[in-house]
């Protein structure tokens, strides 16, 4: 099986979720016995050298500046992705053939009609086209606009974004064969735009270290830290609101919030103005003995839909996990039970305040939330049904072959 991977970027080094997923995923779909080929922005000198079936292509040149993009009929993501270099690119790895092409996350859906005039011709009549999905984009964009603290030009802005974005989305979701979801409260959500059940849930898996079993006892600081990359404005959002709630009470209360990884200069030096109970790390390149120093590990994400990866690590370095109800949606309801959750940062504060002291129970949580989560989340499974299902339909179509469509023709034109 021939796979071309459509991305935004090649995802390593993987330096935030959207990459951590992108990179494990398609290495998965290899490991299950598929040739990958990624194509992406950035550098393939991070990635690794020794996986089988599978290669990087670095899209040449820079993205579109993002003025320039604003005036696209794509939403900003994919508008700045989609420049003369991507499409060529595009265009020549459409001369061979592929049993499937994976749009990476709805900033690929710019080459939808490129990919459905491939699949039109006779050279692509067996090709599966896939939407991979991070979030459930629209609900996403929806909540950040209406929350967003902004001027009304920016408002009008992101507003703008998002029709955009729900017009690209459905159409990803509507017209491909095939539909990935990050949890089973997104894949139900998008079945609304399609009248098949091809869609499945592929929730993350977890490759990374795995922390010895400990103990929170006294000699644990109080501390509770996030860690995370925080330059996409959603992120930024969410960690912005969450230290301006918590830091005067966790201040108040004794309690250390230590962030560590990539936030913008302008945000680090906002917060910092105001902050007492808050210090900024910086980059931490071995999150074993950072998390081993302390009590909870916060996820703070009320605007954003998808699974948060960030659960991952924290539940297998075994550090107690504190985080929003909406945040924690796309977890099994007994691992979330073994959460500390609030239904707002108000909440959420409050809880972390309260389970602080509290040793015995938050050795109880992380020690339960472990045992549940190491047979959950394998990497390997997900490639697995990815597989097996590009390779049901590509039978079915092979069997019943479409038709070229008039939409597909005209693309084709």
């Amino acid at each position: 099986m021939r796979c071309l991977w459509i991305s935004r970027h090649v995802p390593y080094p993987m330096n935030e979720g959207l990459k951590v997923y992108s990179a494990k995923l398609s290495e998965a779909l290899a490991q299950a016995g598929a040739f990958v080929r990624v194509l992406g922005f950035g550098g393939t000198e991070a990635a690794p050298k020794n996986r089988a079936r599978m290669e990087w292509v670095s899209v040449r040149g820079e993205r579109r500046g993002q003025m320039v993009a604003l005036l696209n009929r794509f939403p900003l993501t994919a508008a700045v992705d989609s420049t003369d270099a991507y499409r060529a690119l595009l265009d020549e790895q459409l001369r061979e053939s592929w049993d499937a092409i994976i749009f990476d996350s709805y900033g690929s859906g710019w080459a939808l009609d490129r990919c459905k005039a491939y699949r039109a011709s006779q050279l692509g009549s067996r090709c599966i086209l896939v939407h991979v999905s991070h979030n459930h984009e629209e609900v996403l964009w929806r909540s950040m606009v209406k929350q967003a603290e902004a001027g009304l030009p920016k408002r009008l802005a992101l507003w703008q974004n998002y029709y955009k974005v729900r017009a690209l989305e459905r159409r990803l979701v509507r017209e491909v064969d095939l539909v990935s979801a990050i949890t089973i409260e997104d894949e139900q959500a998008l079945r609304a735009h399609r009248n098949d059940d091809n869609l499945l849930t592929l929730t993350p898996g977890y490759g990374g270290a795995v922390a010895p079993e400990r103990v929170i006892d006294a000699s644990v600081p109080r501390r509770a830290v996030i860690v995370g990359s925080f330059q996409w404005v959603v992120k930024r959002e969410n960690l912005h609101r969450f230290v301006e709630h918590a830091d005067a009470r966790f201040a108040a209360a004794g309690i250390e919030l230590v962030v560590a990884g990539d936030v913008p200069a302008d945000l680090k030096q906002t917060l910092t103005a105001t902050s007492r109970a808050t210090r900024f790390e910086g980059f931490v390149s071995n999150l074993g003995p950072f998390l081993a120093q302390a009590r909870i590990a916060i996820v703070p994400e009320l605007i954003g839909g998808g699974f948060k990866l960030k659960f991952l690590d924290y539940i297998f370095g075994r550090v107690p996990v504190a985080t929003v109800d909406a945040a924690a949606a796309g977890l099994p309801a007994r691992l979330r039970a073994d959460l500390i959750t609030g239904g707002d940062f108000a909440e959420l504060t409050s809880a972390i305040i309260e389970n602080m002291d509290r040793l015995e129970h938050l050795n109880q949580l992380q020690s339960a939330a472990f045992e549940q989560a190491r047979t959950l989340y394998r990497w390997e499974d997900r490639g697995l049904q990815l597989q097996q299902r590009i390779a049901e339909l590509q039978q079915a179509r092979t069997k019943s072959p479409a038709r070229p469509s008039a939409t597909a023709a005209a693309a084709s034109a």
